[in-house]
Parts: structure tokens; sequence; C-alpha cells
């Protein structure tokens, strides 16, 4: 299994649509957690939500981007702009150290 970087930069004025979807943001999350190595919001200087970080497990690409766009905020169509990577943790103290 490989893992993905999902970064996702949302919408202006977009503030409302995520928090109406949280909770089905959430209860997704909470479903498919096998599926997360880490998730979480990106802030701005003054700790307002401005996109998303997510890597995640999967095959592809594709798979990786099949996995995102079932979360309930693609629905609600906040992001901008997606990208997705292939992603290998090669060191930190997430990892205990390094990988060589």
């Amino acid at each position: 299994m490989k893992t993905f970087a999902i970064y996702c930069v949302d919408k202006p004025d977009t503030a409302q649509k995520r928090l109406d979807a949280r909770d089905a943001h959430f209860a997704h999350i909470e479903a498919t957690l096998a599926n997360f190595c880490i998730a979480g919001p990106l802030l701005d200087d003054q700790g307002v939500t401005i996109g998303s970080l997510l890597v995640v497990k999967a095959e592809t690409a594709t798979e990786a981007r099949a996995f995102l766009e079932a979360d309930p905020y693609f629905d609600s169509d906040i992001w901008a702009d997606v990208r997705i990577t292939q992603f290998v943790a090669a060191a930190g103290d997430w990892i205990g150290g390094k990988i060589w």
C-alpha cells in the first residue's frame, strides 16, 4: 500500500459550507479512519481554516482521488484546488526517526 498527500485549498467565502458539512465529514472520517495516516485543517495566521491536508493509504492516485470524492466536503464544493501526490514518510518523530 502506498501513501498519498492530498492538499486542498478552500474557495473564498466557503466557511459556512464547511460548517454545514462538518458533522457528515467527521462521520466519514470516523467510518474510514483506517485509510488515514493523518488529516486535518490548514489554517491561516488568524487560525481560520483555509483548506485541508490528508495523507491517505491507497494503491494509486486515482484511488486516493476517489476516496477524497467520497468525503462530504467534496460534495459541498469548498475546495478551489486539490493536489494529490504520492508521498513517502522519510524522517521525523511521527515515524520514529528516519528510513535510511
